[in-house]
């Protein structure tokens, strides 16, 4: 089937870095039931996602490389391709339920000639489920080895380039090759991609701006996130120029996965204070509310394969290396470190650590032996380089100065290390030392348990009893994924030298009894949390992340990689004027609700006082006798009377209805008198200020606000919580309630709300015998979502014989009570033009309408 058209996602990258070429034909869909599959393209509107639904569930599976070893056979020149079993992701399969259908989109590790590409996909999809993306060499150099290995990978490790001798700086050009890329792995999904059933699952810092390509194609697809690095705290991460384009590619997703709950807090943090997101625990699970769109947050540190390393470890030449390796250091007391050639590994502080320590102990020198496996860099550069020579300087020191000729202190393997002679090093060491000053996860730890706990035949091979009793002892730095999960290992800092030392020293001293006891426990927890259970959590995090996507309607908006997708009630729909007017020209009795703020004065104006035109808008609809008007707003009542001082027939509810009047010849009616918890909340609220900087309080007749929109976000949301709670308790028997809203924490009267307005004017029209037969609610706020709700309930109540037109509008595009929208303060003003063009202002009286107001307040 020919790929679906792409075209429109073009304009999300920029430069002439998208000048690529294409694979030759793209890859037909993959069937796994019988069944016809029309030829021509998808619908390129991102709300149409009818495409054919196959009965068998199917995960597609998203990395920067496929779980594949291939090789070039040079003799009949053809490429050889095999299954990489150590991969995680072909590993992860083990979460999912036999039926489910796995396909794996990813690059290869090779160049494949464009010649070849075409055959080379076709025997991938039909023999691997693969679906390759070939990026074009130059491209990916830049898309890797520069941005995602010199510039994301470092700064995600909390290291800035503050000068060229540490770290690349920011590049544009190597910026437009990380979105040309995603856009290739797009492009790849899209191909094979069933959007009304399959679930996507994203992995790692390589995609970060992929969900934003999908998002855009398909409004509802099913996405999941999991990123495997750190992520930094907001002070390193905004440092980035692209924050804000990777962020909202991470909240176009449903699902995004942390190993941590400090990696999560970070990013959390990061959406707050860039983005204005506060996030919430909604039933133990965290969830940010993006454009009426839940974005829900999974920590769960990723296991290992169980079945895998068990396997190794009953090799018989894992057997016969284990038994080389026990004897080669009998008598000494191995401590192992596995790790990287790499900057954040740590490995020249882990050998000035065991340098200290023998310093220290003489009775050391001669019995430990700190065996140190060093896997090939995964990227290549000065800082490589340099870690690279440190080692080897280090250790060769340490060994001139405390060897002898039978005993080598520190032993270094850099070369290419199997996994049965990994595995052979495990069960033989004593303690494993994991001393990282930065690392996304490192499993390293976990498999180091499972080998200790050993097999029969490694037990046979190393001369344990079967019965006997299995120790180890783990020390790891605090800086990495796994550290939380592992509570029975000693935590360090990596940069204290003498800490790390005396931790080496407590673990190898420390009696086996304990030693056993800590075992026991880290094993229960590696074995009962392995890669399969990560999956298959994850995975049943995602579908019910996903499952009410098609209870909402979704509307895209936003342009290049700033687009996200609002979803909102099926009914919710943008208020036609045109209509809105035609039900104003045919009703008699209307009622008229409008908020201030936000409504009829933009939110952002400086200027708070209404425009010439409003107050003509006002007076030409409040003059209509047919009409009775409220302006309904959360200021005070001096402010609005010196604003709408020309609107003579204008009803005003001011402090959100607790000061009311009919019009400018009437009297303010006041709700509610008891406010003798005020000298309570303001020392209370003062105390707060003193100690929140950027912190204020502002004082109403009915209510004192304390506002922290100038504070830091995270500081002033923690303290507005603290503030809530505490009011709450010192206001336990008072007649007042306490509310938290955008950045600020209000105290007011018990009954008090704009709902309450609302209600009482539309009581009071219909005791006096004329019930309203239109109704119009606007404003843009929650506190206008009890005026929402009051009239419908108002309305639909048994003293109102026929039901009025219903006009509830919010300003702006979101999740509301209101069943329209209008975009802005503009397409209000412009709603008010036509019903006041279709209006007939007379001079009223209103004192009948005032009589009733007193009577029931």
């Amino acid at each position: 089937m020919p790929s679906r058209s792409c075209a429109n996602l073009l304009d999300m990258a920029c430069g002439d870095i998208l000048d690529i070429p294409q694979t030759p034909r793209a890859l037909p869909r993959v069937m796994t039931v019988p069944g016809i599959i029309t030829d021509g393209h998808g619908s390129s509107d991102g709300d149409s996602d009818s495409m054919l639904s196959s009965c068998r569930e199917r995960k597609i599976i998203v990395a920067n490389m496929l779980p594949l070893h291939a090789q070039r056979d040079t003799t009949v020149k053809k490429w050889l391709f095999s299954l990489d079993e150590d991969s995680l992701l072909l590993q992860l399969k083990d979460g999912f339920s036999p039926e489910t259908e796995v396909v794996y989109v990813g690059s290869l590790k090779v160049d494949v000639e464009p010649s070849e590409q075409e055959e080379v996909a076709q025997r991938l999809l039909e023999e691997f489920k693969c679906v390759p993306a070939f990026v074009p060499h130059d491209i990916q150099e830049k898309f890797y080895h520069n941005f995602c290995k010199q510039q994301l990978w470092p700064l995600f490790h909390y290291m800035l380039p503050m000068c060229p001798d540490h770290g690349d700086r920011f590049d544009r050009q190597m910026w437009q090759a990380y979105v040309s890329v995603n856009k290739i792995f797009a492009d790849k999904v899209m191909e094979v991609v069933n959007p009304e059933d399959d679930y996507i699952w994203i992995q790692d810092y390589h995609l970060m701006v992929l969900p934003t390509f999908l998002r855009k194609r398909y409004h509802r697809v099913k996405l999941g996130f999991f990123l495997h690095s750190p992520f930094p705290s907001s002070e390193i991460y905004r440092t980035l120029p692209v924050r804000d384009e990777i962020l909202k590619g991470l909240l176009n997703c449903d699902l995004i996965g942390f190993h941590t709950f400090d990696y999560a807090r970070h990013f959390l943090s990061c959406c707050s204070r860039m983005l204005g997101l506060d996030y919430e625990s909604k039933r133990g699970h965290i969830g940010l509310d993006y454009f009426g769109r839940t974005v829900y947050i999974k920590i769960l540190p990723v296991g290992i394969h169980m079945g895998r390393l068990e396997s190794v470890m009953n090799f018989s030449s894992t057997f016969d290396k284990a038994k080389e390796v026990q004897e080669k250091f009998k008598g000494k007391k191995v401590i192992l470190g596995v790790d990287d050639m790499d900057i954040f590994k740590g490995i020249s502080l882990k050998l000035l650590a065991f340098e200290y320590l023998l310093q220290q102990d003489k009775n050391l020198q001669g019995k430990l032996v700190l065996v140190q496996i060093v896997n090939p860099a995964r990227s290549s550069g000065k800082d490589v380089q340099e870690a690279k020579r440190e080692t080897y300087s280090t250790a060769e020191r340490i060994n001139q100065i405390y060897g002898k000729s039978n005993y080598e202190p520190v032993i270094l393997i850099d070369r290419p290390v199997p996994r049965y002679e990994k595995t052979a090093y495990y069960a033989v060491a004593e303690c494993c030392l994991v001393n990282a000053v930065r690392d996304g996860m490192n499993l390293v730890p976990y498999k180091y348990i499972v080998c200790r706990q050993g097999s029969p035949g490694m037990d046979d091979a190393m001369g344990i009893k079967a019965d006997s009793p299995r120790t180890s002892m783990l020390v790891v730095s605090e800086f990495i994924g796994c550290s939380p999960s592992l509570s029975g290992a000693i935590r360090v800092n990596p940069w204290d030298i003498e800490a790390v030392a005396e931790a080496l020293n407590v673990a190898i001293a420390m009696s086996d009894s304990e030693k056993q006891l800590r075992h026991e426990k880290h094993y229960r927890y590696v074995s009962s949390h392995d890669v399969a259970y990560w999956a298959r959590s994850f995975i049943h995090d995602l579908e019910r992340a996903c499952k009410d996507h098609y209870s909402k309607r979704c509307w895209g908006i936003g342009l290049g990689l700033g687009f996200r997708v609002i979803a909102l009630s099926p009914s919710f729909r943008k208020l036609s004027i045109d209509h809105m007017v035609s039900s104003y020209r045919k009703t008699q009795r209307r009622a008229i609700f409008l908020d201030y703020d936000g409504t009829v004065v933009p939110q952002s104006s400086l200027i708070k006082a209404p425009s010439a035109e409003v107050i003509t808008l006002l007076n030409s609809l409040s003059n209509d006798p047919k009409n009775t008007v409220y302006i309904v707003s959360g200021r005070g009542r001096s402010s609005l009377s010196e604003w709408l001082a020309p609107c003579e027939r204008l009803g005003i509810a001011a402090e959100h209805g607790y000061f009311i009047r009919v019009s400018k010849m009437s009297d303010w009616e006041c709700l509610a008198s008891d406010l003798e918890w005020k000298p309570i909340v303001e020392p209370v609220m003062k105390l707060y200020t003193e100690a929140t900087d950027g912190s204020y309080i502002e004082p109403k007749e009915s209510a004192l606000v304390w506002h922290h929109h100038d504070a830091d976000p995270d500081f002033g949301s923690c303290q507005a919580k603290e503030l809530l709670d505490h009011l709450e308790n010192v206001l336990a028997n008072e007649p007042a309630v306490v509310k938290r809203g955008q950045h600020i924490v209000e105290v007011k009267p018990q009954g008090v709300t704009k709902g309450l307005v609302a209600q009482k004017v539309l009581s009071i029209m219909v005791d006096n015998g004329k019930p309203p037969d239109f109704v119009m609610c606007i404003g843009d706020d929650r506190s206008d979502e009890d005026m929402f709700e009051s009239i419908l309930s108002s309305v639909s109540s048994p003293s109102v014989t026929a039901a009025p037109d219903i006009f509830a509008c919010t300003v702006g595009q979101k999740p509301s009570k209101a069943k329209y929208y209008l975009d802005d303060t503009a397409d209000v003003l412009k709603l008010l033009r036509g019903l006041a063009n279709a209006s007939c202002p007379k001079p009223r009286h209103t004192a009948h309408f005032q009589v009733a107001f007193d009577s029931v307040l």
